[in-house]
């Protein structure tokens, strides 16, 4: 890792509470990153960095902030206040996700839960970031996936699965619209499966998993300026492989970009 390289870069950490994203923001501040820790409230948040000084890191690398991903006025004014006080951002982590609940749950933005929480909040707060993420050289993003994007298929015409809902297909449908989201060329972006960690995800791959700082050392090692990437890549933890054929077709990035501003509300 370039501790030199990585130092005093600008970094916002979504889900930086727990898991992986919580091992994400200590090993970026460790390395001198200032952190902007993203949390869905900001009590959730204060008790994070409270967790992590008391390991030993200087209070000053991080800034707290806080948005719930169900409501997308909340994710609105996170780029907001980001754009404001940090007109240049290094590095988007877009990590925060949950696992589908069992019966089908729409947020009050007529979104199915999951697809919102994991994918269209990521959708938004990028596109509102991509100023301050142009800025300067070297911008990106590094968009936290999963391998089981490659079992998805986006429903186009019912995106929100209403008609037929299966919690895994909606969780891995998110995850497919996160990695094709990474091959839109408005930002540098990539994707990661940080590997089956032992986080509140755990349940939905299997009984065992790796640490989630050793899933989160994958996600650094593609913050760092050191690292090269291709925009649209994605990583099988260190190592870049292929992903599903559809994250990397012209016509679905186009479309799912398409979905997705009506989805959010954004003008096409």
């Amino acid at each position: 890792m370039s501790e030199s390289a990585l130092s005093a870069r600008t970094v916002l950490v979504t889900g930086a509470t727990s898991g992986i994203g919580y091992e994400t923001a200590r090993l970026l501040a460790e390395r001198g990153c200032t952190v902007l820790l993203h949390a869905r409230t900001a009590e959730e948040g204060r008790a994070a960095i409270d967790r992590l000084t008391a390991g030993g890191i200087d209070a000053g690398r991080f800034c707290p902030m806080a948005a719930d991903f169900t409501r997308l006025s909340e994710v609105e004014q996170l780029a907001r206040r980001v754009a404001q006080e940090h007109p240049r951002l290094d590095v988007l982590v877009n990590n925060a996700a949950v696992a589908a609940p069992e019966r089908h749950t729409v947020t009050e933005d007529g979104n199915e839960l999951a697809l919102q929480v994991n994918f269209l909040a990521h959708y938004l707060l990028t596109s509102l970031l991509e100023g301050p993420l142009t800025s300067g050289p070297g911008g990106r993003v590094v968009n936290v996936s999963s391998s089981l994007h490659r079992t998805a298929s986006i429903q186009w015409s019912d995106p929100h699965r209403s008609r037929r809902y299966s919690r895994l297909a909606a969780y891995a449908q998110s995850q497919l619209a996160l990695t094709v989201f990474a091959a839109d060329p408005r930002v540098t972006a990539v994707s990661v499966h940080p590997g089956v960690c032992d986080t509140a995800l755990l349940p939905l791959y299997g009984l065992e998993g790796a640490s989630a700082a050793e899933g989160a050392a994958h996600v650094v090692r593609l913050c760092d300026p050191a690292t090269e990437i291709v925009n649209g890549a994605y990583y099988d933890r260190s190592e870049r492989v292929e992903p599903a054929p559809l994250a990397t077709e012209g016509r679905t990035i186009k479309r799912l970009a398409r979905l997705a501003d009506v989805l959010v509300g954004q003008p096409a």
